[in-house]
């Protein structure tokens, strides 16, 4: 039995975690090789157009070794299960290969098969008694009760979506009528526990199936139970209810990114989703009076493959938002696929221009970029943040062309970059960058104004966490400085234990840097009740209560299918403290969170919450969420920045709305941008104004002219567009 209990761990530890790739440089730790456009991509020998070329190297990519990276399971499955059928191994070599196709299986959604593999597995294990080890078998117990679920979660959840599915604690429309995958998992989590009862991961599986069958709390035996209090909501709070399916936005995906915004200049807000699969074209959701119709092939995405992360910007001053796809995360080597970026003609059809601007000559894993006009000359630049390779800032060339200009500029970071963000964190008129590294300290990069950075995070002391992920500028407290959200990331389960069983946690997840107006920060997450260990990867913020304060949703996961876990919905409380309010809006989905964004769908002057659902694997993936805001009764300004010496999307302009609310007088502000580093909200500033009275001025502050301009006895509850040095404020166009 020395194979089987050697051998046999890794997988047995069910869907196997990646784990950042090695670096290539011993000194660095990053690789530094150049490789201009994509490994082992042939150049057509005829001259094609950007576009078309494009789609033809994603299709070549489609064919390479990158899709039987672990993350889409691998082509020798059928035959080495051929070879299980036909061959007479030893016990132990059986064993192991019933394990190795049944995670494969599950891998790429074909779960009966899975289930069928491990059936044929457990008498193995059980004969050999006691020279099996306790933990081998209760890692098949476990394996066994989470295909199971998974089986229930594709029937019910999947298969059958409603707007309560997979939303903790799973009540109501949201319990399985499909029995069986629950049914049987509780059998064989209870196994496990029988054998390994300190194995939280069971234990919070068990009480998940539980659930789906209307049988939690009561159905779990007191010493496995949650106790219900983990999941009552800090303060009270609306539902906000799921309507994905009314508007047509229920689509299914794996992992990826969305971006909302006004794609074909009617006024109203549309939606792009991508997801990162091999087969996966990103999709063009066009609103039309309320519903969105899918317009993908119109916009001319037939060919646009993959794509983890998605972000808009008016690159060229045109007038008409463009959008970038961002490809290669977790993949590694292989992961040096080209990005997108894609012009817009102003009607919501898109042409591929990464090859004709310069963007592909090196293509590196990413999922994450920011635009900034950090040369502050109009138009906007491009920084990308790569995984084990150098980050890219792209110098935009009058609206025409891109160079790479990051190794003379300061900014390569050389650490594995999860996350950026861009903003003025000192006031000085420049936009600044913040770095977000998984294994690595965080940077911020002070923007030196001449076109060179300095990383000023150790003597700031804003470097944790180590391990990150998400983040953001944004005014959480409205004190008129920007702050930092920098959000800490796991790609194990002792999560489950520090939130839900009472372990205590070694360590400080989420890190809240208030700005103290002179350029440098304390960190405060800790006073402010930010206190969740669950994970994010998708992540934003937005004003739901439309309080004028930020509050933000977390979308959680990691690539493991046992991290099936409550996305978080944080409220703010005024700047003082944020109350988790997860349960009570009914918004704690359980699939893995992607990309979130804030945005008013229905016009109504709140905002709702669009949730990117999927994970890694193909037999992972789920149904996209849009969650309704049913009102708060308070103020709002809908306000669109038009740039003309700045840069027309006008990225980086702060907005300053004076209210008065009785005898009270305050000061709301945002800065334009798409919000959080995965997700990306309306470049529309969407404002709350409380129980405001009346709006006594509203300043908004230039990036590039410098220039300010006030505008006063503006009314409120109401959307409004203002061009930069234009003293007249124009009502925003819809069409019917």
């Amino acid at each position: 039995m020395l194979i089987l209990i050697t051998g046999i761990w890794r997988m047995m530890h069910s869907v196997v975690a990646p784990t950042v790739p090695e670096p290539a440089d011993a000194e660095t730790g990053i690789s530094r090789v150049s490789q201009p456009g994509s490994v082992g991509v042939k150049e057509s020998a005829e001259p094609v157009d950007g576009h078309s070329r494009m789609v033809a190297m994603l299709k070549s990519v489609r064919t390479r070794k990158v899709y039987e990276h672990l993350f889409f399971g691998a082509p020798s499955v059928e035959s080495e299960e051929a070879v299980l059928s036909t061959t007479r191994p030893s016990p132990q070599s059986r064993f192991m290969g019933l394990i190795r196709v049944a995670n494969r299986r599950l891998w790429l959604g074909d779960t009966r098969k899975a289930l069928k593999h491990l059936s044929q597995a457990l008498p193995i294990c059980e004969a050999g008694g006691s020279a099996v080890p306790q933990q081998i078998r209760s890692r098949l117990y476990r394996f066994l009760g989470l295909s199971w679920l998974r089986l229930g979660e594709n029937e019910n959840c999947v298969n059958c979506n409603n707007g309560e599915s997979c939303l903790a604690p799973i009540s109501d429309s949201g319990i399985h009528t499909n029995r069986e995958g629950s049914e049987q998992a509780i059998v064989f989590l209870m196994k496990t526990l029988s054998v390994a009862p300190e194995d939280l991961t069971a234990r919070w599986l068990l009480n998940i199936a539980n659930m789906t069958l209307g049988q939690y709390p009561e159905g779990v035996p007191e010493q496995y139970r949650i106790d219900t209090k983990h999941f009552d909501s800090e303060t009270e709070f609306p539902r906000f209810p799921n309507i994905a399916g009314r508007l047509g936005l229920n689509t299914l995906s794996c992992a990826g990114g969305c971006v909302v915004d006004d794609f074909d200049a009617d006024g109203d807000l549309d939606v792009i989703t991508s997801s990162w699969g091999e087969g996966d074209e990103l999709q063009y959701f066009r609103n039309d009076k309320g519903k969105f119709i899918d317009d993908s092939a119109r916009a001319n995405f037939a060919g646009i493959f993959g794509g983890l992360n998605l972000l808009q910007a008016d690159y060229d001053n045109d007038g008409d938002l463009d959008v970038l796809v961002l490809r290669g995360a977790w993949l590694g080597k292989v992961g040096t696929i080209p990005n997108s970026l894609l012009r817009n003609d102003g009607t919501g059809k898109f042409t591929d221009v990464t090859f004709d601007c310069g963007l592909a000559e090196n293509s590196f894993p990413t999922q994450t970029a920011v635009w900034l006009d950090f040369d502050n000359d109009g138009d906007l630049d491009l920084f990308v943040g790569n995984e084990e390779f150098p980050c890219q800032l792209f110098e935009n060339i009058n609206g025409e062309s891109f160079r790479d200009v990051a190794a003379q500029s300061g900014v390569e970071n050389l650490r594995f970059t999860k996350g950026v963000t861009a903003g003025d964190y000192n006031d000085d008129g420049y936009p600044d960058i913040y770095v977000s590294n998984l294994q690595g300290e965080n940077r911020l990069y002070k923007n030196n104004k001449d076109g060179s950075f300095v990383d000023v995070a150790p003597e700031l002391n804003i470097t944790d966490p180590i391990d990150g992920f998400p983040v953001w500028f944004w005014d959480y407290n409205q004190d008129g400085v920007l702050d930092i959200f920098a959000s800490g990331y796991s790609l194990d389960l002792d999560c489950l234990g520090y939130e839900y069983f009472g372990v205590p946690s070694p360590q400080q997840f989420h890190f809240l840097y208030e700005g103290d107006g002179h350029g440098g920060f304390h960190e405060v997450a800790d006073a402010r009740h930010l206190n969740s260990h669950l994970p994010p990867m998708g992540a934003n913020f937005g004003d739901l209560d439309n309080d004028g304060y930020p509050d933000l949703y977390l979308g959680t996961g990691t690539p493991q299918y046992e991290a099936l876990m409550p996305n978080v919905m944080y409220r703010n409380q005024q700047g003082q403290r944020f109350f988790d309010v997860t349960t009570a809006g009914r918004m704690g989905h359980l699939q893995k969170g992607h990309g979130i964004a804030f945005a008013d769908f229905d016009e109504d002057g709140d905002q709702d919450v669009f949730s990117e659902m999927g994970g890694a694997y193909p037999g992972d993936q789920a149904v996209n969420c849009v969650y309704e805001n049913p009102g708060f009764g308070n103020h709002w300004l809908t306000l669109r920045l038009i740039g003309k010496t700045s840069n027309r999307s006008a990225i980086g302009a702060k907005v300053s709305v004076t209210v008065s609310d009785g005898d009270t007088v305050r000061t709301v502000y945002t800065w334009v941008g798409s919000g959080g580093s995965f997700g990306a909200n309306p470049l529309r500033c969407e404002i709350g104004l409380g129980h405001a009275d009346q709006i006594k001025q509203i300043v908004i502050d230039w990036p590039t002219s410098g220039t300010t301009q006030t505008f006063r006895d503006v009314s409120m509850d109401q959307s409004i567009e203002i061009e930069e040095g234009s003293e007249q404020i124009r009502p925003t166009k819809h069409e019917s």
